[in-house]
């Protein structure tokens, strides 16, 4: 096998693995190992039917003749947020949703933050190969271990903390059952927006902007999520989920 595809999926799951331990340390009893890798491949498998879903609306965005600034506020929020937000959500629907492993709130934020890292691990391998025979060692180790840390801190990142928000949403909808779908519905669409404005933002701003911008959401969806993890802990004792 090539050394470059093993340097590949090893700097592309890392990241992933990282903040997966971190999550996991937030949670006071551990859920089983199975399932949480069961949750991390779905969610990587995932990331190939929303791939052929998004190349699929940007080809027809880009044959509807649509102003550009338009054109990149449709593709950033809804094809390539929304898309992979809904994703996400319905690995945990009809994978975890109803399983007896989930017995607490804070269970249904935890998965939801697996299927973003197994999601994320997959795009970040994918994200690194470069054509074969156009680098030395050197030049491709750096450009990896580069890849990797800005994925780290950003986008690998996003994808947990929008997952989060989702999760955050979802468990609170079993807890407050007269609001269910108006929760759920909030949360996707806060994760939406926050996802497509970072990309938004990264991808089409210019200057300071590019990396004000992106931090204050990622500063702001941080906070969100681990509030969202204390308020949780706090709801074990009285919100069972059935």
């Amino acid at each position: 096998m090539d050394y470059r595809i093993i340097l590949y999926i090893f700097f592309g799951v890392l990241p992933s693995l990282t903040w997966l331990f971190y999550y996991m340390s937030k949670d006071m009893h551990p859920e089983p190992k199975r399932m949480i890798m069961k949750i991390f491949v779905w969610g990587a498998v995932i990331t190939v039917p929303v791939f052929i879903v998004q190349v699929g609306f940007t080809k027809l965005l880009d044959g509807s003749g649509i102003d550009s600034f338009t054109s990149s506020i449709l593709h950033w929020f809804l094809i390539i947020a929304f898309t992979e937000e809904l994703f996400k959500y319905l690995v945990i629907k009809f994978k975890v949703i109803g399983r007896p492993e989930l017995d607490e709130p804070l269970d249904i934020m935890l998965y939801m933050v697996v299927a973003a890292l197994g999601f994320a691990a997959l795009e970040n391998v994918l994200y690194l190969f470069a054509p074969a025979g156009s680098m030395t060692i050197e030049v491709l180790m750096g450009r990896t271990l580069a890849i990797t840390f800005v994925r780290f801190i950003g986008a690998t990142f996003l994808h947990t903390l929008c997952s989060a928000v989702i999760g955050y949403a979802l468990a609170v909808s079993f807890c407050e059952v007269k609001r269910r779908y108006l929760s759920l519905a909030g949360g996707i669409i806060l994760a939406t927006l926050l996802h497509g404005a970072y990309d938004f933002s990264i991808m089409t701003l210019e200057g300071y902007l590019q990396l004000v911008v992106p931090a204050v959401i990622i500063i702001t969806l941080a906070l969100f999520v681990f509030l969202g993890f204390d308020y949780l802990k706090k709801k074990k004792s009285v919100c069972k989920i059935k």
